[in-house]
C-alpha cells in the first residue's frame, strides 16, 4: 500500500518512459473497441487459446507444470485429475472464468481476494486463508547459500495492510491521483510486498491485474495472456520487482522500475492484439469503401451483380453483407426480393453516412 500511499500524496511529474507507454496504450485502447465490435468469431478463438496459456504460464512462473498432454484435459475437461499440480492449473482456469464472466461486477477487496486464492490453490488446507507464519522472500544460489530478498509483512499485520490497499486503490480511481494504469501496476507492486499468503501470491497478483485492467476498461487480457508474456519476460520480472521494493517498508523506494515494466507488458499485449486481429480489420474495410465507392457512383436502382462488376476482387456474399449493414442502418433500401432485387440508396446516404468499416 506504500506506493499508492505515496501517489495519494501528489507527485510532481510522471517519468518520460511511463509516459511513452502511456501513450501507446491510450492509442491502443482506441483500436480495441474498433476490433472488439467486428471480429466476434476471431475473439472467441483468441479467448480459448489465452485461458489456455494464462493457466499455463502464470503456474509455470511458480515451478507448477503438467504434462503437455493433459493440458486441455485439466483446463477444459471434467475428469478426474492426477495430481496437485493438476488441481492448482484447473484451479486458475476456475478463477479466471470468475473474472471473465463476473469482471465488471466483482470488486476489487479483500473478499476478492481471497476468493481469488482459493481458486487458484484448490483443496489445499490454506486456501482462502493469509498466512499465519513470516514468510520472506528468499533467494537461493547455486552453492547452497542464501539471502532474504526481501522482509514482508508480518502475518498479524496482513489484514489491515490489505484492507488499506483496496481503499487506497478505490479512492486513487475516484480522485485521479495518476492514471488508472499506473495505478494497477503501483497496487500490483504493493501486493507482492504484502504478500498475504504462504503461497500463491504471484498467482493472485496476476488475477488481480487482470480484473483490475477491466475495471479501466483494457480489455486485451480477455484476449492475449498477460501471463504468458510475463513469463515470456519473467528475468525482468524479478529484476524490477527487486529494484521497486527495496526500501519499501519506509516508502522510500522507487515504484517507477516496476511500473514501467506492468507498463511494458500491456503494451506487447496489445501489440500482439492488434497483429492478431488488425489485418482482419483493415482487410475487411478496405473491401467495405471499395463497396462504398461503387454504390456512391450509383444514379437509381442497382443490383448486387452490377455491384460486383464493379468490385471484382469482393465476394457476392460480403456485398450482401455490406448491402444489409447499411440497410440496417438506414444508407440503401431494398426494392423488391431475392438475388435479382435491386436496390437504391436513400436520402440519409446523401446527408453523409458514418458507418463502421
Amino acid at each position: 500500500m506504500n506506493t499508492l500511499r505515496i501517489f495519494a500524496k501528489g507527485i510532481e511529474l510522471i517519468p518520460t518512459s511511463a509516459s511513452w507507454y502511456l501513450t501507446d496504450l491510450g492509442e491502443a485502447l482506441g483500436k480495441q473497441k474498433l476490433f472488439t465490435r467486428q471480429l466476434p468469431q476471431k475473439l472467441k478463438t483468441l479467448r480459448e487459446h489465452a485461458i489456455i496459456e494464462s493457466a499455463v504460464s502464470s503456474n509455470r512462473i511458480e515451478g507448477v507444470e503438467i504434462n503437455q498432454a493433459r493440458v486441455g484435459t485439466v483446463i477444459f475437461g471434467k475428469s478426474l485429475l492426477q495430481d496437485r499440480n493438476e488441481e492448482e492449473i484447473r484451479g486458475y482456469r476456475q478463477a479466471l472464468e470468475l473474472v471473465h464472466k463476473h469482471g465488471s461486477d466483482l470488486s476489487v477487496s479483500e473478499k476478492t481476494i481471497l476468493d481469488l486464492h482459493k481458486y487458484a490453490r484448490g483443496d489445499i488446507w490454506d486456501a482462502g486463508k493469509y498466512k499465519e507464519k513470516q514468510g520472506d522472500i528468499i533467494e537461493k544460489y547455486a552453492d547452497g547459500t542464501e539471502r532474504i530478498r526481501f522482509k514482508t509483512v508480518e502475518p498479524g499485520l496482513t489484514p489491515e495492510y490489505i484492507s488499506h490497499l483496496t481503499e487506497l486503490w478505490g479512492d486513487c480511481l475516484k480522485e485521479r491521483w495518476v492514471p488508472p494504469l499506473i495505478a494497477l501496476a503501483a497496487f500490483n507492486l504493493d501486493f507482492l510486498c504484502i504478500h498475504p499468503f504462504r503461497d500463491g501470491n504471484g498467482r493472485v497478483s496476476r488475477l488481480l491485474m487482470l480484473l483490475q485492467s477491466y475495471h479501466i476498461g483494457y480489455e486485451v487480457g480477455r484476449y492475449i495472456s498477460l501471463e504468458k508474456l510475463i513469463e515470456q519476460n519473467k528475468d525482468r520480472y524479478y529484476e524490477t520487482l527487486e529494484q521497486s521494493s527495496a526500501g519499501w517498508h519506509e516508502s522510500r523506494h522507487d515504484p517507477w522500475p516496476y511500473i514501467n515494466y506492468v507498463l511494458s507488458i500491456f503494451n506487447l499485449a496489445c501489440k500482439e492484439f492488434e497483429k492478431s486481429v488488425g489485418h482482419t480489420v483493415s482487410e475487411k474495410g478496405a473491401k467495405t469503401s471499395i463497396i462504398k465507392s461503387s454504390i456512391e457512383h450509383k444514379i437509381g436502382p442497382f443490383s448486387v451483380s452490377e455491384l460486383q462488376l464493379d468490385c471484382p476482387d469482393v465476394s457476392i456474399d460480403m456485398i450482401r453483407k455490406v448491402l444489409k449493414r447499411f440497410k440496417v442502418n438506414g444508407l440503401v433500401e431494398c426494392l423488391g426480393r431475392g438475388q435479382q432485387a435491386r436496390w437504391q440508396k436513400t436520402d440519409k446516404w446523401q446527408l453523409g453516412n458514418d458507418y463502421i468499416n
